[in-house]
């Protein structure tokens, strides 16, 4: 699917777009993309900051030991956001993270 956005090259909607098309949607309608919060079980935040935007993850330690996310956020920056150092943006994508 990503071929058919690069810059370069001519849209072609073939048996290889439609596959891959396909099995989005099947990925995205038959397994859950979050689980639901249990305050029992082991919990971690990831964020991050880039020079426009903060973003982060609530992930859940489950049954299978495997890490399931449980909530997102991500913000655009404002323009006075956007002029603070990277330390400064990392820790407001931390802090953005456990308000929510």
């Amino acid at each position: 699917m990503h071929k058919l956005v690069r810059k370069d090259e001519r849209w072609n909607w073939g048996v290889e777009q439609k596959k891959a098309f396909e099995q989005l949607k099947k990925v995205f309608t038959t397994r859950p993309v979050l689980v639901a919060l249990d305050l029992d079980k082991e919990m971690r935040v990831e964020a991050d900051a880039s020079e426009y935007a903060i973003g982060g993850v609530l992930s859940m330690k489950c049954e299978d030991k495997k890490w399931r996310p449980v909530a997102f956020i991500s913000k655009s920056l404002n323009e006075a956001e956007r002029n603070y150092e990277i330390h400064n943006k990392e820790m407001l994508a931390i802090v953005r993270c456990l308000d929510k």
